[in-house]
């Protein structure tokens, strides 16, 4: 009795060694980060859930200050630490083709999914909340209008999950290099997520006919980027070396630089002003800049 009263404790630390190997405290540290990103989409369902209005010049110069970071850290911090990672593993010049084609796969990965994805479902598509009050009651349950809008509530929060999936791996990524990094990038896709919370709410509002459920199941749909980020991390830990890394990163640079051209910038100016969504942009490229600077 004695053996097994000593030995429970002792195999109870080999299991929290084994999990602290696992996941260090650095891994940790990038999850908490990607799962505050993809939480955020609860703060645009919320908005659906208690406002009747969007505060359209508000979402247009963030949707700016969040583009203006991404295509800044992308092209400027990013890609070049990519390239660095790569020329260790494979030299030059192919640690540059490498990257290159690394950065433009990231494109392609989101520009599938947009193609995949249809447009009413897709929440790369502008929605406002003021849109609830143009719309027809709700048909009863079993009505063929109440199946259908149903059937695109469910995929509307399954598109949005799909979208968010490589986005958690490109924010789980970064903070995993790069701390400093990794916080300004989560904030930036935080800022996105809002308005991509509000684009999904809406039809789920039109599907449901209830505030609640909407901002429940797009709330949910953001935490596929914390479920990315650690299928990813689990998929890619054992094989994690520079040349893995760096086409990894390669491939978050393009992730951000195709979002910001082609979900946020638009976005922004649908919202609000060109001038407006353009003060954005170059403010977030500020602020990322000093960032670098002042925690290099």
């Amino acid at each position: 009795m004695a053996e097994v009263g000593l030995g429970a404790p002792a195999a109870g630390c080999e299991i929290r060694h084994e999990v602290t190997d696992m996941f260090p405290p650095e891994v940790l540290f990038a999850f908490g980060v990607t799962l505050f990103a993809g939480l955020s989409t609860g703060i645009g369902s919320l908005l659906a859930l208690v406002t009747r209005r969007t505060n359209a010049r508000f979402l247009s110069g963030a949707l700016g200050f969040s583009a203006g970071v991404m295509l800044y850290v992308s092209m400027i911090e990013i890609f070049p630490k990519a390239r660095h990672a790569l020329e260790g593993a494979v030299g030059e010049p192919r640690a540059s083709w490498y990257t290159t084609l690394g950065f433009f796969a990231g494109m392609a990965v989101i520009a599938v999914i947009d193609l995949l994805v249809p447009s009413f479902e897709n929440p790369h598509e502008m929605r406002d909340i003021a849109e609830m009050d143009d719309q027809p009651a709700v048909a009863p349950p079993g009505d063929d209008q109440a199946q259908r809008l149903l059937r695109m509530g469910w995929f509307s929060a399954l598109a949005i999950a799909v979208h968010n999936f490589p986005e958690g791996l490109a924010t789980f990524t970064a903070a995993l290099k790069d701390p400093h990094l990794g916080i300004g990038i989560a904030v930036a896709i935080a800022i996105h997520n809002i308005p991509e919370g509000i684009a999904v709410s809406v039809p789920l509002y039109f599907a449901t006919g209830s505030r609640r459920k909407a901002f429940g199941l797009s709330f949910l749909s953001g935490l596929a980027e914390p479920v990315g980020a650690l299928v990813g991390y689990l998929v890619l830990a054992p094989f994690l070396d520079d040349r893995v890394f760096g086409l990894v990163f390669a491939g978050v640079a393009g992730i951000m630089v195709y979002i910001s051209l082609d979900e946020l910038l638009p976005t922004a100016e649908k919202y609000g002003e060109h001038h407006l969504a353009m003060f954005g942009v170059v403010g977030g490229m500020v602020v990322m800049a000093l960032s670098l600077l002042l925690f290099a």
